[in-house]
């Protein structure tokens, strides 16, 4: 089993303890052709492409202008980011074995490193999978990276005795997942909140349970995803009659 996650606007670059060693990340020529596409990019330009505030679209250029593809500088990806979801999975609490054992089946989705493991150093940046940047391969980021994720996936299932892949990611993330050349069923958890016989879903909420079904896979050394469905972490039950072999639905009540 491989579970994906999204990575986070909002980042988190101060050192953690590095229970083990940084891993080399893959990708590493495209991550260089898309930082140095990225650096010819006005202040301006950046901030149509991604919607940002003037401040946001200095300080993401500025890194863009330093970032070196050969530095070991940088933060283990799982410590990196500090959005909903992060709050969720918490990993800067797990120990060396737990990381360890999340090194071989938790994955992020990335829009300039492409598809990261836990332990991968990286840089500051800001470049949202649906950014249309326009480079050799195409229009936009899903263009740039085409069937590479997709495959690089399914290498990573290798030698698991469930290769099902688990999208804990966003529509956004995972849109950069080639269907056509993913060799892995696929399964979907969706988290709703329940109130007065309706259910909804509210996305902050939904963000932090994906983090926290990801850590619960990894505090319950998870290998099939058939036993996600035990997930009952902070109110959340498995809702049978909802959900379809694909679309998981997970529902807690009282918090809407």
């Amino acid at each position: 089993m491989l579970i994906v996650l999204s990575p986070a606007k909002r980042l988190d670059f101060t050192e953690a303890d590095p229970a083990l060693p940084a891993s080399e990340r893959r990708f590493r020529e495209d991550t260089a052709s898309l930082a140095r596409t990225a650096r010819g990019r006005t202040v301006a330009e950046l901030r149509g492409l991604m919607s940002l505030s003037d401040d946001l679209a200095r300080l993401n250029r500025a890194r863009f202008q330093a970032f070196d593809t050969e530095s070991a500088d940088g933060v283990q990806a799982a410590f990196a980011f500090a959005g909903d979801v992060y709050e969720g999975l918490k990993a800067r609490e797990l120990d060396a074995t737990s990381l360890e054992w999340s090194q071989d089946r938790l994955r992020i989705l990335s829009g300039l490193y492409g598809l990261l493991r836990p332990l991968d150093r990286i840089q500051p940046y800001r470049l949202e999978m649906g950014t249309r940047l326009k480079t050799r391969r195409g229009a936009s980021l899903y263009d740039f990276w085409g069937d590479r994720i997709s495959k690089c996936l399914n290498l990573d299932a290798e030698g698991h005795d469930d290769p099902t892949l688990v999208n804990l990611a966003s529509q956004e993330y995972f849109g950069a997942v080639d269907a056509r050349a993913l060799k892995l069923p696929v399964v979907t958890p969706h988290f709703r909140e329940e109130k007065d016989g309706e259910s909804r879903i509210i996305s902050f909420f939904a963000k932090k349970a994906r983090g926290g079904m990801a850590r619960f896979a990894i505090d319950e050394r998870i290998d099939r995803a058939e036993d996600l469905k035990g997930f009952d972490r902070d109110g959340y039950r498995f809702d049978k009659a909802a959900s379809t072999d694909a679309d998981w639905i997970f529902i807690r009540s009282g918090n809407s």
